[in-house]
């Protein structure tokens, strides 16, 4: 038997670098934007709950336009709002200004839904540990970060692992701001070879081998991790 025929991926293997970086690509724009929307969501979630009316309502308007809106018209405005009409550019080069312009857009959209699903981790809190707090005497920025945020964390870490796939699989829409990540490339590859099944099948395995242990590693630590009240 001719096994380089079963392993023959003629004629795909001239784009197999591409289909490398593009699937780069997919994990650059991932790994940044979870890290900033960690950290805005965190922002928003401060604001929401803050005794300070400005902001909690600020940060409430913000969640619901945000959550409301769909990803590729945000994805859009960055692109063609803040880039080609305003004039926005983060970056000289053309392919490094598209990827930051998709991480803001792609930032500003999952930091809401980052900031709910730690919401509802600070209100498994017992009211009883933030008044503790106060009674002490820590301003509420200190029992904040101190008190209810790593118990808050802890007990989110399930729903934002779901935030952290959904986000991993909403990078698919991407390419509309410019950006040429892994969707990109296989629709490239669809105009070019037309075979459409083996070409989905490969980069939808490729994308499970993303998502799968984001999802099995989120469950073992909200297991090892959980608040025991």
């Amino acid at each position: 038997m001719n096994w380089d025929v079963l392993f023959d991926f003629s004629p795909f293997g001239k784009e197999s670098s591409e289909v490398l970086q593009a699937f780069w690509a997919t994990v650059r724009l991932s790994v940044m934007t979870g890290v900033l929307s960690l950290v805005f969501g965190t922002v928003l979630v401060a604001m929401r709950v803050s005794p300070t009316p400005v902001l909690r309502r600020a940060g409430t308007v913000y969640v619901n336009i945000f959550r409301n809106t769909p990803l590729t018209l945000i994805l859009v405005f960055t692109s063609l709002g803040l880039h080609d009409t305003l004039g926005i550019s983060v970056s000289s080069g053309i392919s490094a200004n598209a990827y930051w312009l998709a991480v803001f857009g792609f930032t500003a959209y999952t930091s809401a839904f980052v900031c709910e699903a730690l919401r509802a981790g600070i209100n498994t809190v017992p009211i009883g540990q933030a008044e503790a707090a106060r009674a002490i005497g820590l301003p509420f920025a200190q029992s904040l970060r101190l008190v209810i945020l790593p118990q808050a964390f802890r007990a989110s870490i399930a729903p934002l692992g779901s935030t952290l796939i959904a986000m991993i699989k909403n990078s698919t829409v991407v390419s509309v701001a410019g950006y040429i990540e892994s969707a990109g490339q296989m629709k490239q590859m669809f105009d070019d070879y037309g075979a459409t099944l083996p070409i989905f099948l490969g980069f939808a395995a490729a994308f499970m081998v993303l998502t799968l242990p984001a999802g099995l590693l989120t469950s073992y630590l909200a297991k090892r991790l959980a608040v025991v009240r």
